[in-house]
């Protein structure tokens, strides 16, 4: 049964969308079923889609499985504007995407004006930041359109994020941070991923920027598999105009979920998450230590 029997033409009409609703990409991930148009085009026979904005909690894997109940949404599309988030929770996410045969790409739903018969439309200028880009690996097909920003950067320890190079660190730290980069390694390999990507994501400290992935970079990840946005929005109006709330906003990012880390170490609730996407001021590097005897 095809995605738009399970819900009402004109509900999704009149409903808000993500930015309207005043969603934020650093606030918790929110999932909205959005009808395609123009309606002139595909009238009752217009596809939906799923629009996903905000970081990716312990809480988000679930609540995704709560919005699928009752929804056939096999081979739908995920429309993600993310800041990124949770580790472990991000990898179990993409791979109920994978499961369901979910096609990705990235961009913003906005409301068209002009009545009963208006339709969303996706803006383009979007952002998908670093747990964020292994969910868009995760889509059956991805595609990016040309003025959306993919960004990557490390995992890093969530307390000390915001003064990376200031903080000192333990052997137990440095084994939770390499456990999650190789259950980030194996997540990526199943999802026909590249290494290229890993390595351009661990590549970038917390104390840097961002690293925007160019064109030739989102296919050689394997990040974009397909040119033609058709094959995974069809017919729909989609808006490649600048908008203001899509701003680079800083990065709530990686962190793994206490639940998670609990179960498997009962004597650590540390985290990891990556830094702000710019240097902090003030940060002073840690003094080098002596070398192991």
């Amino acid at each position: 049964m095809p995605i738009a029997a399970f819900v009402v033409v004109s509900e999704l009409d009149e409903r808000p969308t993500g930015h309207e609703m005043g969603l934020d990409r650093s606030l918790p991930m929110h999932f909205d079923l959005r009808l395609q148009g123009p309606a002139d085009i595909c009238g009752t026979k217009c596809k939906a889609y799923i629009s996903a904005v905000g970081a990716i909690t312990a809480d988000t894997p679930n609540d995704f499985v709560s919005f699928a109940q009752n929804r056939n949404l096999t081979g739908a599309t995920v429309v993600l504007d993310s800041s990124g988030g949770s580790v472990n929770d991000a990898i179990t996410l993409g791979r109920r995407f994978r499961n369901l045969g979910l096609l990705t790409t990235v961009g913003i739903t906005q409301q068209n004006r002009g009545g009963q018969d208006a339709r969303p439309a996706v803006a383009s200028e979007a952002y998908c930041e670093s747990m964020c880009v292994f969910l868009l690996l995760a889509g059956k097909k991805g595609y990016v359109p040309d003025a959306a920003h993919v960004r990557v950067h490390q995992i890093w320890m969530g307390d000390r994020a915001d003064d990376a190079r200031a903080a000192s660190y333990s052997a137990q730290d440095l084994m939770i941070v390499e456990r999650d980069i190789g259950r980030l390694a194996k997540y990526t390999f199943e999802m026909g991923g590249a290494g290229d990507l890993l390595s351009l994501s661990l590549n970038v400290p917390p104390w840097e920027d961002l690293h925007e992935l160019s064109p030739a970079e989102l296919r050689l990840t394997n990040l974009v598999t397909t040119d033609a946005v058709a094959e995974v929005l069809p017919h729909m109006d989609t808006a490649n105009v600048p908008v203001a709330d899509a701003a680079a906003k800083p990065v709530q990012d990686r962190f793994v979920s206490k639940a998670m880390e609990i179960e498997t170490n009962p004597q650590s609730a540390k985290s990891t998450k990556t830094a702000e996407a710019h240097m902090p001021t003030g940060v002073v590097a840690a003094p080098p230590q002596p070398p192991a005897k």
